[in-house]
């Protein structure tokens, strides 16, 4: 199984950026972690601050691989193009954000892209990134008939 974790805007700051509401660990070491948690899956990472790169990555991936995760920063918020992308690809695309974007700023309470998605964890951390692991393996599974 493979599964693209694909970061938006700021997140290549994640350890130094605000680490009393993002964390102290930079996404490359917790991207370690996660793949020894899960030694089967194959976890390819891409993170960018510029919308176009993000929406070529996503159309990219969600035809080659099992599933996307997908924490668009900023762009949650904003952004019709990367919510039209997601529209059109055929993986699952679980949306993720590190902090609970309910309990932030009211213009960050509505997520243009989540409605495209399979699904959105938010507010847990960087273990929403396991979460959504979690659930894009169940429902490989799930399509795969593997119990």
């Amino acid at each position: 199984m493979k599964i693209q974790i694909i970061n938006g805007p700021n997140l290549n700051l994640l350890g130094t950026r605000e680490p009393e509401k993002y964390g102290y660990a930079s996404f490359e070491n917790f991207l370690v972690t996660l793949r020894a948690l899960y030694p089967d899956i194959i976890f390819d990472y891409f993170q960018s601050n510029i919308e176009g790169e993000i929406i070529n990555e996503i159309q990219r991936a969600g035809f080659v691989t099992d599933g996307i995760i997908l924490n668009p920063g900023g762009y949650t918020h904003t952004s019709v193009s990367i919510a039209d992308a997601v529209a059109a690809v055929k993986s699952a695309v679980i949306e993720v954000h590190i902090t609970n974007i309910q309990a932030r700023e009211d213009f960050r309470h509505k997520s243009l892209v989540g409605i495209y998605c399979t699904g959105t964890i938010a507010g847990l951390g960087l273990d929403g990134y396991r979460l959504a692991a979690e659930a894009l393996i169940n429902i490989y599974k799930k399509e795969k008939n593997i119990a």
